[in-house]
């Protein structure tokens, strides 16, 4: 490798340390006992501080780890689900129908993009509860308001590079509208469909704040984890470390297993739109 090389190669390693380090503490200190997280936070497990798998017992029947994850399974798969079906229809429609409420919906959803969250969470919360969508069936249908933007955005972008000759082939030959998007179009458009699911996955599996102002029955991992958290300040870091790797474990399984498609499908997205 030449000097250049050399000089990329090693601000790429200090950048992927500078990432990775984060999440080798929280594992490090999972499994050490409370008092040692707290006074040698930097220091690897040893024969003193080492607690095995006590802290994930502890944590998990602290906040009663399942019925929340099985919470946040249901309301990150169905919401993911709903966000690719409903805005690559949404985005194919857009592309395809040249009118100019069509881009007049394109400029709305592209500018719903650089709505700070912050600016509506209240009157959402009022509106929410006014339609009773206060619950998990509800957070789905609002997950799905504020994913659509991004992702008809990319979407819109990868439908562009579609030729329109297959979609008129396909009717000429009898499908419908419904059964040329299914069949035809929604099949190409897998890389970007995969890309959408990977980042909403990863920010409804992650979120805190808009299940906390929603959610009034149930609780989602993130708010469950938060429970560790007791009176006069006091927090049982060292469960907190293993709940915190367990949220993590499978958005990152999720993450490896399709992460082949992310720039392909962003790229696609970004260039042709």
């Amino acid at each position: 490798m030449t000097g250049k090389d050399w000089v990329k190669f090693i601000i790429l390693m200090i950048i992927s340390i500078v990432f990775i380090a984060p999440i080798l503490l929280v594992v490090m200190n999972s499994f050490k006992g409370k008092l040692y997280v707290s006074n040698e936070p930097f220091a690897f497990p040893n024969a003193e501080s080492f607690v095995g798998l006590k802290n994930y017992i502890n944590g998990i029947e602290k906040i009663d780890f399942f019925s929340a994850f099985f919470v946040s399974l249901f309301i990150t798969v169905c919401s993911v689900i709903l966000i690719v079906l409903a805005t690559a229809m949404c985005a194919w429609f857009i592309t395809r129908v040249k009118t100019w409420y069509t881009k007049l919906l394109y400029l709305l959803f592209a500018f719903s993009m650089i709505v700070p969250f912050q600016m509506v969470m209240y009157p959402m919360s009022q509106v929410a509860n006014m339609l009773h969508l206060d619950n998990m069936f509800g957070i789905v249908i609002i997950y799905l308001g504020f994913g659509a933007g991004l992702s008809v955005f990319m979407f819109a972008g990868f439908v562009k590079s579609v030729p329109l000759e297959i979609e008129e082939a396909a009717m000429i030959d009898g499908c419908g509208p419904l059964k040329t998007f299914f069949l035809i179009d929604f099949p190409i458009l897998r890389p970007s469909a995969i890309t959408v699911a990977i980042l909403n996955a990863m920010w409804i599996w992650n979120d805190y704040l808009l299940p906390t102002l929603i959610l009034s029955d149930v609780k989602t991992l993130p708010m469950a984890i938060q429970y560790l958290r007791g009176g006069y300040g006091s927090i049982d870091m060292a469960a907190m470390m293993a709940m915190l790797v367990l949220a993590i474990i499978p958005i990152i399984i999720f993450y490896f297993a399709c992460q082949k498609y992310i720039i392909k499908g962003v790229m696609a997205g970004a260039v042709k739109g």
